[in-house]
Parts: structure tokens; sequence; C-alpha cells
């Protein structure tokens, strides 16, 4: 594009673009993503290329002059994005899927159009006031006093590192700090002890019972001795839907305990959290309401795009901690009770991250959000029960919020574990490579588990009980080729 004289006798900018080109350009985008998800359950859940063959199409260097935008488009719609695990689609049941709203994908859009950097007041009273409304929606469903308070994050790894900042200062950051989590807590939460200063023999990871659960009377005697030796713990990090089997932390045995030892109990519910706007969540994550810390991901339960985790407490002055003068920014103290999100976490430029979760809500209500997040739950429910009356299969742990995991193990088949094992990863490549879904895999004390999470809110049980079809099919050919 070619330099050229501005309306007013300037000189346009050679990036930028006429109206009618933009439009054009955004039209033409928004017919391929709407096209791609009208024909996404058609496709397989997963697709991947080696390496050397990415290399060879994208390794090359910037062009210097021009193309053409429609076919940058295109090339990047057809050639790269497609090449990839599709986690919105309805047979995607590995990790944790992710299925964004449509008003959520066009908040993104209008997010990046507007530009605006929402660390400040002064920059961006109107979005930051929203996100105070979104982060006011998650206190009234956690059941949060109204002194507390929160921010959105990039996603649970800032949000549990932003939490466990505050922990600590909370703690009066004492030199031989200790934190406590159990062996099924997320790596996000190890990174971020690492990140905050302690030592990584201090990171206790305390053991599980029987449905992965933290064990108390370990905890107990854990901090005991610890304490005993001169160490300070600073926090104890509980979960609220494991990214393994989806387990909860005894949360009301926790908070007591904490409450009595003067801890800072901490919540990672990235996972799990969402299931709070649901009856049956509500029941299984009683307890989570006196927690110090919560961690959220909206892009997982709560159906938005990435990025938005949140952190809230219960205490919002608690994330004082992040609060730091800067001469560059002395122009942004706008008065009292006008909070400056730079001063809550980490980020200082940040992009409006509550649009998304807000447009969403607006345009569908709470009621099919609730719907939505009780469909994942009862879809895992049905598996437990199909696998319960397979002859092929093995529920491992009960189905807890919206993951199942069990394997390939026929009743008195009297197969050793490493056979066990050789077998259902077999069925998991077969599946990988065979079946247009996608499941994942976890090990749970020592097993080797098939695992499916069900929170995508366009899964139907059409979906699952023909994936689960498929697993028993290979299983049982496993088995055939094992004898």
């Amino acid at each position: 594009m070619s330099t050229a004289k501005g309306g007013d006798g300037g000189i346009e900018s050679d990036l930028s673009m006429s109206p009618e080109q933009m439009l054009e350009l955004a039209r033409q985008t928004a017919e391929l993503v709407v096209q791609r998800i009208e024909n996404l359950s058609g496709e397989g859940a997963w697709e991947g290329e080696f390496r050397r063959e990415l290399e060879d199409r994208l390794l090359k260097p910037p062009p210097e002059e021009s193309r053409s935008a429609s076919q940058v488009i295109e090339e990047a719609a057809q050639e790269i994005l497609p090449i990839a695990l599709r986690l919105d689609h309805p047979r995607c049941f590995g990790f944790i899927p992710s299925q964004p709203t449509w008003p959520g994908v066009l908040a993104d859009f209008m997010i990046a159009g507007f530009n605006v950097n929402q660390c400040t007041w002064l920059t961006s009273s109107g979005p930051s006031q929203m996100e105070l409304a979104v982060i006011d929606w998650f206190r009234r469903w956690l059941g949060y006093p109204e002194s507390a308070g929160g921010l959105l994050t990039s996603g649970g790894s800032a949000a549990n590192l932003d939490a466990l900042v505050a922990a600590r200062e909370a703690a009066n950051h004492p030199e031989r700090a200790s934190l406590y989590m159990s062996d099924q807590s997320h790596s996000a939460l190890v990174k971020a002890a690492r990140v905050i200063g302690i030592r990584p023999e201090r990171i206790r990871m305390i053991p599980t019972d029987g449905r992965f659960r933290m064990d108390m009377d370990a905890l107990v005697e854990t901090v005991a001795e610890d304490r005993a030796a001169g160490l300070s713990p600073i926090a104890v990090c509980a979960n609220a839907g494991t990214s393994s089997s989806g387990a909860i932390d005894p949360l009301e045995a926790m908070a007591d305990y904490c409450e009595a030892q003067g801890i800072w109990l901490h919540v990672d519910a990235a996972h799990g959290g969402f299931a709070i706007v649901t009856e049956e969540g509500k029941k299984v994550l009683s307890g989570i309401e006196r927690a110090d810390s919560i961690v959220l991901d909206a892009h997982k339960w709560f159906f938005q795009p990435y990025e938005v985790g949140g952190l809230m407490v219960k205490d919002v002055r608690t994330l004082r901690a992040f609060a730091s003068k800067c001469d560059i920014l002395q122009d942004t103290i706008w008065g009292a009770n006008h909070p400056n999100f730079s001063d809550r976490g980490l980020q200082l430029s940040r992009s409006v991250r509550a649009l998304k979760i807000w447009m969403s809500v607006q345009t569908f209500g709470m009621a099919a959000f609730r719907r939505a997040v009780s469909n994942g739950m009862e879809l895992t429910h049905r598996i437990e029960e199909y696998v319960e009356d397979s002859p092929v299969l093995e529920m491992l742990t009960p189905a807890t919020l919206g993951i199942a995991c069990f394997r390939v193990n026929p009743a008195n088949a009297d197969l050793g574990e490493d056979v066990l094992e050789e077998i259902n990863k077999t069925v998991l490549a077969r599946v990988f490579w065979e079946d247009r879904a996608f499941i994942s895999s976890t090990l749970l004390h020592g097993k080797f588990a098939l695992r499916m999470c069900v929170i995508n809110h366009s899964t139907t049980w059409n979906d699952v009980h023909e994936t689960l079809e498929v697993i028993s099919k290979f299983g049982t050919e496993s088995l055939t080729q094992a004898d």
C-alpha cells in the first residue's frame, strides 16, 4: 500500500486502510469464522502436523512489500489456525476444553478495535467499572462478603501467582516460608510458589485419599512438623476441581483448620469454580466462600474465549501488595474509590477482559449459563453410569464436576498393571488417530487412566455415547490381541 494524501492534505500512514477495505475484510473474516463453527462437528477434534512440514511452509523471511490482505486472511484461516486441537469441538474431551460464545468472540474483536489499555481508571473508566461489576457477580455467586474483590487475569497461572503474592504479604514475608498443596495440584501452583520465593523443598506436596482429596491428617502433621523445625506456613492450597479427576478437597475442614492456625487458605477452582452457579455446584463446593482467595477461569466452564482467568480475595485490601508509585503514572491518581486494576495484580498494560463475560451474560442470561454448566455435570454422571454397566471398562474414581476417569479393565480379567497400561495407551492412540473425538489421559496414584472432560455447551449425549462405544470397541480388540 503506497503512501497517499489524506483528505486534510496530510499523509496517510502506510498502515492505514479505507473504511470500505476494513469492512470488506471484517466481513470476510467473520464469514470464515462462522463457517468454521458451522462445519466443526463434521470434522475431527484434532489436526496436527510435524514441525518439519510446518517449517517448510511458514519459516520464511517476512515480505518486504505488501500482499493482498484478503489472501493473507484466507491463508491464516485455511493453513495455520486449523492445525491445532479444536477445543470447542463437541467431541473434544481432552485436557480442559473451551467453547466460547459468539458474543464473547465479538467482544474480543471490539476490544482489539477500541484498543483500550485497562491499567488505570484514567485510561479506562468505563471498562474498569464494567470489570468491577463482573467481579461483583463472581462475589455474589461465591458467597463472598462485600469486602471482597479481585481482578481478571490472563488465566489460572497468573491468578494463582497473584494470590500467593497476597498470601506471602499477609504473612509479612517470612524468611523461612513454607506452602502446602496436594499431590493432585496443578503445576501452576508449584510455579507460582517458586516465583514468590518458596524454596522447592518447602513446597509440601500433601498425599491424597482414595478419591484424590487432600489428606487432612497428613496436612496437620506436616504443618506441625514444619513449625517445630522453624518454618513459617504462609498458605494452604486447596483444589476445587483438580485437572486430573475433578476432585474437590475437603473445603470446610480445610477452612476450619486454616482459621484455627492463622494460615491463608487459597482455592484453585480454575476448572470447577463456575459450577457454583448451579445448585449441584453449590453443594459440592460448600466451604469455598471461607477461603481467603479463589482462582476461576472463565475461558473454561464459563464459555469465553482465551484469555480470561480471575482472582477473587475475601478482603480486596490484601491486593495492595501490588500498588506501587511510578513517576510516569502520577497523573493516574483519580481519587478515592476509583481503583486502578494495575494496583491489584502483576500486569500494568492489560486488555479489557470483562467485556466478553459481560456481553455473553447480557445476551443469554444466567439461566442459559446454569443449564449449560449443569449439562456438563449431567453428561459426566452418565459416563459413570455407562462405565459401571460396561463389561469392558472400569471407573478409577467417582466422576466429579465435568471429569470422568476410567480405563479398559474387564472384571475378572486379572491383568497386571503393566499390561493394563499398555492396553489403555493403545486405546488412547487409536482414538487419537482413528476417531474424530479427542480424549486425554492422566495418572491416578500411578494408574494410567483414560480421561474425559465434558464441559462444552454444545456436546450431546450422542457425542459422548459414540465416543464411549469407540473406546469399548478398541479396548475389546486390544484385549484380544493381548491374549
